[in-house]
């Protein structure tokens, strides 16, 4: 089992709760930091939340929280909170850059005829070869040495990020890196 989340970024807030939900008690939606994981949180009375905001789910007194209602469903996602999950994608991609480029350095094949790194959209056979041949000879440093080195590629840290948008929103038959 994973560890849990300690933190998690708020990616909407409805006072209200969601539209003709019955309840009417608040919700956030909100993306866990370490597992990205998304998660239904239910704020303390009285306590407002922002978008993007960072709160402390942790197993301690939590200031802003009250408890966690659970996962939180993909077909439940608000516009708005798909809109900061491609912007918290965006900033971790950007923030982890060296392990996203470890994935193209250690990804392995999936079974004999698919590899993980023709999971990404844009990648196929081609540059999955490429990709495998490079890598044997010097490990990737960074995205932009991977598209220096590997001719037409798709911009591997788009093409990261959109996998990972991916699969938040639809259910995949392989996660690479959400849980």
């Amino acid at each position: 089992m994973s560890e849990k989340e300690d933190y998690a970024i708020i990616l909407d807030y409805l006072p209200n709760g969601y539209p003709l939900g019955g309840r009417m008690s608040p919700i956030a939606q909100a993306v866990g930091e370490k597992n990205m994981s998304l998660l239904e949180l239910v704020p303390r009375r009285g306590v407002t939340l922002e978008s993007k905001e960072k709160v402390y789910i942790g197993p301690d007194k939590r200031d802003k929280i009250y408890y966690i209602s659970g996962r939180l469903p993909r077909e439940k996602i608000t516009e708005t909170a798909k809109i900061q999950l491609q912007e918290f994608i965006t900033n971790l991609v950007a923030e982890q850059e060296k392990k996203f480029v470890d994935f193209f350095n250690n990804a392995p094949a999936i079974n004999t005829r698919l590899h993980q790194i023709e999971l990404l959209p844009g990648f196929g056979k081609k540059h999955m070869q490429e990709i495998l041949t490079e890598r044997a000879k010097k490990p990737f440093e960074s995205f932009e040495d991977i598209r220096s080195r590997v001719s037409n590629l798709p911009d591997p840290k788009k093409a990261i990020e959109k996998r990972i948008l991916e699969e938040f929103l639809e259910a995949q038959r392989f996660n690479l890196f959400v849980k």
